[in-house]
């Protein structure tokens, strides 16, 4: 029973802006189904999850996992798309470009 309430309160830990996100992502992943017609039923058997988890993945509920939801997009025809994920990572270049050492002028030969 303690594991139980220990995992529930570590997943109501996300921010408000992480929630936001995360319903965001779970409407995307609702029209992508919507827009090829599968029913939920179909996508959860494909997936290899149950209904209930993919309507959790489709609210947003953040006690869903990655591998589930790259099972969801493989039905999709969208598992690549994971990989553009913090591909282009703006903020740490910035970062990184902002501790190099920048010369005022070029070293003499």
């Amino acid at each position: 029973m303690f594991g139980i309430m220990y995992i529930m309160k570590n997943i109501d830990k996300l921010l408000p802006k992480e929630k936001r996100i995360l319903v965001q992502l779970g409407e995307n992943l609702k029209l992508a189904r919507l827009r090829r017609k599968y029913s939920a039923e179909m996508v959860a058997e494909r997936a290899r999850i149950s209904r209930t988890t993919l309507w959790n993945l489709e609210k947003g509920k953040s006690a869903t996992t990655i591998a589930t939801l790259l099972q969801v997009l493989s039905v999709y025809g969208m598992e690549k798309d994971i990989l553009q994920l913090a591909e282009d990572d703006t903020l740490g270049r910035k970062l990184q470009d902002a501790t190099l050492k920048v010369r005022k002028r070029v070293p003499k030969k």
